[in-house]
């Protein structure tokens, strides 16, 4: 699949930082999550996700609206549309579908050759991370790191990109390399 990359990583690994970093390098069109949790202050429909209601979603499943959908640590359903992934693959831009690990196994098991980024930090990083971002209550941060130690050894990927901490501008330029080698 030519031009379509999956980047997935857990929370506090950098993912949105490196994406936005490419997209200052490369044109690129990255694929809007549809998620039944609640909008954040600064958030908007489309930004950074599509927001519905849990009902809405479950209709979406049911009428298989999805490519792939998954019900995560926070109860809340996050999913892809086939009608948002038909939109970035068709455009004339490379496409980024950003996911959680399940949506990458989902992703490779549906196209086999799609190349799969997967972007990582340590996990006292990512600790140090989700704590400066999320300002979480202990149970929520051990929750998230429950999460992440459940997942971590069911990874799939084509490349991993350590994110640690300083050193955005490396994964940044190994993404963007990796990226160059594989597009059309």
């Amino acid at each position: 699949m030519k031009n379509m990359f999956v980047v997935y990583g857990p929370s506090g690994s950098g993912q949105d930082a490196i994406l936005k970093g490419i997209g200052a390098l490369l044109p690129i069109e990255q694929t809007i999550t549809t998620t039944t949790r609640a909008m954040r202050p600064g958030e908007s429909d489309g930004h950074p996700y599509h927001f519905i209601s849990r009902k809405k979603f479950l209709e979406g499943i049911a009428q298989e609206k999805f490519i792939e959908y998954a019900r995560t640590y926070n109860d809340d359903y996050y999913g892809l549309t086939k009608e948002e992934f038909e939109r970035v693959q068709h455009s004339d831009r490379i496409g980024v579908w950003r996911t959680d690990f399940q949506g990458a196994l989902t992703a490779k098991r549906l196209f086999p050759e799609i190349i799969i980024l997967f972007i990582h930090a340590s996990l006292s990083v990512l600790e140090s991370r989700i704590r400066r971002r999320d300002n979480p209550s202990e149970a929520y941060l051990e929750k998230r790191l429950h999460y992440i130690r459940e997942w971590l050894p069911k990874c799939i990927y084509d490349y991993k990109i350590e994110n640690e901490e300083g050193k955005l501008d490396e994964a940044i330029q190994k993404v963007l390399a990796i990226i160059k080698e594989h597009a059309a």
